[in-house]
């Protein structure tokens, strides 16, 4: 599995590193009265040994409402978050999106942690979130996201798909 840490649980304000520590993704939300939208970013490779520092190109932003669907936008494109990952289940737990690999796939909003598994037979999971702890009891750790090489091909639909049901499962734990 690839093990990715979040700087914080609040995903759309976080930083998104790998195992070596190098972040990879990182999310902006400036606070604002209304919509808010949150920006994802995604690093820019970086060969010049003289210009070590960072840098970022948009990847998409996640626009939030909150009594009409959210909002995708990516590479020029906006697409209805009520089209692009609609709700599934009674109680609307489960969010379903067809790769850009085809295939169908399905993100189970658990009570502490998002799941995404392929949506067809058998249901193979390639993806699960890890909440942070304390070290009260075991040791300290971030909030990571493990991610099947499986999946590594469309790892940006993995991310922008994970920012958004997770911070939909946070508002669900909060209200």
């Amino acid at each position: 599995m690839i093990l990715l840490t979040l700087s914080t649980e609040h995903v759309r304000n976080t930083v998104i590193t790998n195992e070596q520590g190098q972040a990879i993704y990182k999310t902006d939300t400036p606070f604002r009265l209304g919509t808010r939208t949150t920006t994802i970013q995604k690093i820019k490779p970086n060969d010049n040994r003289d210009h070590m520092f960072d840098q970022f190109d948009v990847l998409g932003e996640i626009e939030w409402h909150t009594f009409v669907s959210s909002k995708f936008r990516s590479h020029g494109t906006e697409v209805k978050a009520d089209v692009f990952i609609p709700k599934r289940g009674l109680w609307g737990r489960k969010r379903v999106f067809t790769g850009p690999d085809g295939h169908p796939y399905r993100w189970d909003l658990k009570s502490s942690v998002v799941v995404l598994s392929r949506d067809d037979a058998p249901r193979t999971e390639v993806a699960r979130s890890h909440r942070a702890t304390l070290g009260i009891i075991g040791r300290k750790r971030k909030a990571t996201l493990e991610v099947s090489p499986e999946v590594a091909h469309m790892m940006d639909t993995v991310i922008t798909t994970f920012i958004y049901v997770e911070q939909l499962r946070r508002d669900e734990e909060q209200a």
